[in-house]
């Protein structure tokens, strides 16, 4: 992950807004490369230890997928933490656009949903 796409849409006439979500996007997307490439490290040593079938092996495998859950955990925080970032992003430029009243196909209106969260 280079960035460049970013780079790209951060110059596309968006708010400081935009370029401020862009960013966390960014530093978010590299952090779980990182994390990813961890995983990838751990699973390839996990593999190798259970294919020796070596007792201190095996028992080092214990800790080895116990770090491998602790960083799907962190990879799943980090996307659930952008997800409500993009939530509450789109929901404030949405909130300059209308008064919380929206009109469905039918032309009824209704109010905004709002997410917990």
């Amino acid at each position: 992950m280079d960035g460049e796409g970013f780079s790209g849409m951060a110059n596309g006439g968006g708010g400081p807004a935009d370029g401020k979500l862009i960013q966390t996007f960014h530093k978010s997307f590299v952090q779980v490369q990182s994390i990813l490439d961890q995983n990838r490290l751990l699973i390839s040593e996990i593999n190798q230890n259970h294919e020796s079938r070596a007792p201190d092996n095996l028992t080092r495998n214990v800790g080895l997928i116990r770090e491998l859950n602790n960083n799907i955990r962190r990879v799943v925080g980090l996307y659930a933490d952008l997800s409500a970032s993009f939530a509450r992003t789109m929901d404030a430029s949405s909130e300059g656009d209308s008064s919380g009243t929206l009109r469905s196909s039918d032309g009824r209106a209704g109010q905004k949903r709002i997410r917990p969260g």
